[in-house]
């Protein structure tokens, strides 16, 4: 088909970009497969319409230096240095021999060394994208296995960085390292990173914050657009390093930025778009017709990035002091291979180091490997079990520093925490202060650690399982607090629970208000709904600040709980304590009188003061010492610095202040 002018290749692209898309996550895949069969469907290899590969290509450089931009702009030493332990040494070796395992298979091929070599580095990186979108929909992210795969995955993008600078230095037609090349590629991208850490940390920055007081939000974006081509322009022209490069350092020095997070936001758009051609025109380079007739081989390296780096990843998991699950999810994780790995391979193309069928086969491993990897955290829990089936395997993957094992005869009269998150951790601290007995369970071991060096008594296991949860002794428990967000594992546990001790207080939080009813029709007590409890709060505020007594104020915020945050006014109970509201609203309200060291009263019994008869005000309440006295006793003796209650008449309350304390010392109504 002749060639069409470029406005006509974007739409098209992004048109059927934007269908391959939906259809992907309407079948629960990720967003960059149908991106990728968008690409094949345009391409010049299937029948139809054929977009114009070069322009689109030269379109998705663009992609590429946003995509670089965007590593770097949320690239953390930070990530990396809180799991180094693992992950610096398990990226290094995982990588190495991934990489041997394509380069030894593209040797039985009959491939050039470079491309076995481009292949290997190919496959042994994963994509960003992918590892953390499972992670997020598998609610790992924030664990300490999630934590130690998002460190491995910073490694890997250093390494990825530098096998990009080193790419050409493999582009040598003896089939060997031209290392005169490489030694000038490494001297002119140290001199580029060098001159950007030097003078970039502080121009950069610097210049965006000047844009920034122009309160132009037009010159902003274009600042950052400017920066980024720019600095990814300058590094390809001036030091002979990859586009890529430079968009990376560029992302790198303006994360340091206080306005790193606008720049973000501002160049999401940005990024979305040509990173969406860039996987399109990857598609553009595969043919269909090529996979189909060399179907084994696209198996074989799809086996490799699947199977191979998911074993590898797991026999890693004998070298270190880490638990079993944490090398399963990195494992996992780490199964496929993305927009790395694409951009490795063209440049592989682009340095002739690839031919393009070449890298088709890794564009075809790239696509079946995203396809699969969502399913493969199904799979978690069957591969945990197919493990424990060997028992000197688990023993030695599974030889982390042993935890503290429960004395279950001791437990009496406890609270039973179940999770040691956020909400878990301030329950623990409360409960601890209150010297409070209690019982945390928790399936994250270096969460089981933290609460042993605190003190607490914590049980390490899944408290989903029944297994777990019967050494709790909830028959023996005070109360049981589920702290967890995820609500199937949290009906299970109450469920197991309420048949353990069907007169057990049980407390469980929800995510959505069709998990409250569920977990109230589980046996919970009282279910928790973080974010329509934040709404009721402001409610509660509200109505403080607009004059309401506080008891009714916390009668219908009860009212509310108990019909299940219910928001619409339906409930007799409701309408019962509004109306309670509006009756109270005009009552007579509370001031409060603070005792000085001259005040009459003190030292005086309240029979003695004769408040009421010296000024018709009456002591409903006192504080003392943060606790409140409600309708103290005729014989409570007051005491300098306590707040007495009064209510009355306007003249008499003001009369009693006078009395009391000389000069008014009144606070602010309660």
């Amino acid at each position: 088909m002749h060639e069409v002018p470029l406005l006509m290749n974007i739409t098209i692209a992004l048109v059927v970009a934007f269908l391959g898309g939906v259809v992907a996550r309407r079948i629960g895949l990720p967003s960059i497969v149908g991106y990728l069969l968008a690409g094949i469907s345009i391409g010049p290899f299937t029948p139809g319409f054929v977009g114009d590969v070069e322009t689109i290509q030269q379109l998705a450089e663009l992609g590429v230096i946003f995509l670089m931009f965007g590593v770097g702009l949320h690239f953390s030493f930070g990530d990396l240095w809180r799991v180094r332990d693992i992950a610096i040494p398990g990226a290094l070796i995982q990588t190495g021999l991934a990489t041997l395992l394509g380069f030894g298979l593209t040797r039985l091929w009959g491939w050039p060394v470079s491309a076995g070599i481009v292949l290997g580095l190919s496959i042994s990186v994963a994509s960003t994208v992918v590892l953390l979108r499972g992670l997020m929909d598998n609610s790992l992210l924030n664990t300490s296995h999630g934590q130690a795969a998002v460190g491995w995955l910073v490694m890997e993008d250093i390494l990825s960085v530098l096998i990009l600078v080193l790419m050409p230095a493999l582009a040598s037609t003896s089939g060997g390292f031209d290392w005169p090349s490489l030694a000038i590629t490494l001297l002119k991208a140290a001199g580029f990173v060098a001159i950007m850490m030097f003078a970039g940390v502080r121009l950069i920055p610097w210049l965006l914050d000047r844009i920034a007081h122009t309160r132009s939000r037009e010159l902003f974006i274009l600042a950052i657009l400017a920066v980024t081509l720019g600095i990814a322009l300058g590094a390809s022209e001036l030091f002979g390093v990859s586009l890529a490069l430079g968009a990376f350092v560029a992302g790198a020095i303006i994360s340091r930025s206080p306005l790193s997070h606008q720049v973000g936001a501002d160049v999401f758009a940005f990024r979305e778009a040509f990173s969406v051609l860039f996987f399109v025109s990857v598609g553009m380079l595969v043919n269909p017709a090529f996979l189909w007739q060399n179907l084994g081989n696209v198996a074989l390296v799809t086996l490799l990035v699947v199977a191979g780096k998911l074993v590898i990843v797991i026999l890693l998991g004998l070298l270190f002091p880490r638990p079993a699950r944490t090398f399963l999810v990195v494992a996992v994780g780490l199964s496929q291979v993305g927009e790395f790995s694409f951009i490795l391979g063209q440049a592989g193309v682009s340095n002739q180091l690839l031919s393009a069928n070449q890298y088709g086969l890794i564009l075809a491993a790239s696509l079946i490997s995203i396809t699969v990897n969502p399913f493969l955290y199904k799979l978690l829990p069957a591969l945990e079990r197919t493990l424990q089936r060997m028992p000197g395997f688990w023993k030695q993957l599974q030889s982390y520093k042993p935890l503290p094992e429960v004395n279950e005869e001791q437990l009496d009269g406890h609270v039973v925490v179940i999770g040691y998150g956020r909400v878990g951790e301030h329950l623990v601290g409360v409960l601890q202060s209150l010297e409070v007995p209690l019982l945390a369970i928790e399936s994250d071991v270096e969460r089981v650690e933290a609460l042993n060096a605190r003190g607490v008594t914590a049980l390490f296991g899944d408290a989903a399982n029944s297994e777990v949860i019967t050494h709790a002794r909830l028959e023996r428990a005070r109360a049981l607090v589920v702290t967890i967000s995820q609500e199937d594992t949290a009906a299970l546990i109450v469920a197991a629970a309420r048949d353990l001790n069907p007169r057990l207080p049980i407390i469980a939080r929800a995510a959505s208000v069709e998990g409250v009813h569920m977990l109230n029709r589980m046996g919970a007590n009282h279910v928790v709904h973080p974010e329509l409890e934040g709404g009721l709060e402001m409610v509660h505020h509200a109505l403080l600040q607009l004059g309401f007594p506080l008891r009714q104020v916390h009668e219908y915020a009860e009212a509310v709980r108990h019909d299940r945050y219910n928001i619409a006014i339906d409930s007799s109970e409701e309408h019962r304590t509004l109306h309670d509201l509006l009756s109270a609203a005009g009552s007579i309200e509370i001031t409060w009188v603070t005792l000085g060291e001259a005040s009459p009263l003190a030292g005086k019994t309240l029979l003695e003061a004769d408040i009421r008869a010296r000024t018709g005000a009456s002591v409903v309440a006192l504080i003392r010492n943060h606790r409140l006295i409600p309708n103290p006793k005729s014989m409570s003796v007051f005491q300098t610095g306590d707040r007495v209650g009064l209510i009355g008449e306007p003249e008499q309350v003001e009369a009693a202040q006078v009395w009391i304390s000389g000069p008014p010392n009144v606070e602010p109504p309660a």
